[in-house]
């Protein structure tokens, strides 16, 4: 059986840079979740218009069937997407057994580094209303919780470490 990491938060909190550490050091299959939103997300994104769950359903979708298609294929996958709420990992893990990675951190450093990003759809006006609509992991769902508060040589060890510990339990 092969192991399905989505690295979940809010925007800015890394989500890219630990699924990339993932990618290199454990030799996965890696896929960024914003390239899967159709254009009209992006475009409302732009724009500084959050986006709803109609918005959401489809985008969730594809990255559901593009893991779901991996798992076929016997390839570990990693994928970085913002997965906010409970029912939105539920659709995730359809058909597919996922291991979330949740990077938290304060919204005023995940401000400051998103302020500090370029050539990026996702303005930092909208960082309030992703934290408004975060749901925390479920005690139903495997994951790990880690802080990005640490430098991110460290966030990187604490989710390599949590994704090797989750395949030597599965073994």
């Amino acid at each position: 059986m092969s192991t399905h990491v989505v690295v979940m938060g809010v925007a800015g909190c890394g989500k890219s840079t630990v699924s990339e550490a993932i990618r290199d050091n454990l030799d996965f299959v890696m896929a960024e979740g914003d390239d899967f939103h159709p254009q009209a997300n992006i475009d409302k994104m732009s724009a500084g218009i959050p986006l709803t769950d109609e918005d959401r359903w489809p985008w969730l979708r594809v990255i559901n069937t593009w893991m779901v298609a991996r798992e076929a294929l016997d390839q570990n996958t990693v994928v970085s997407s913002s997965a906010l709420k409970h029912v939105y990992r539920d659709l995730l893990r359809e058909n597919v057994d996922v291991f979330f990675v949740h990077l938290v951190g304060s919204q005023d450093l995940i401000l400051e580094r998103m302020e500090a990003r370029k050539d990026h759809f996702m303005p930092p006006s909208l960082l309030a209303s992703q934290f408004d609509t975060l749901e925390n992991l479920g005690e139903d769902e495997n994951g790990v919780v880690i802080s990005v508060e640490d430098p991110i040589e460290v966030v990187v060890e604490k989710a390599i470490e949590a994704v090797k510990q989750y395949q030597a339990s599965k073994a």
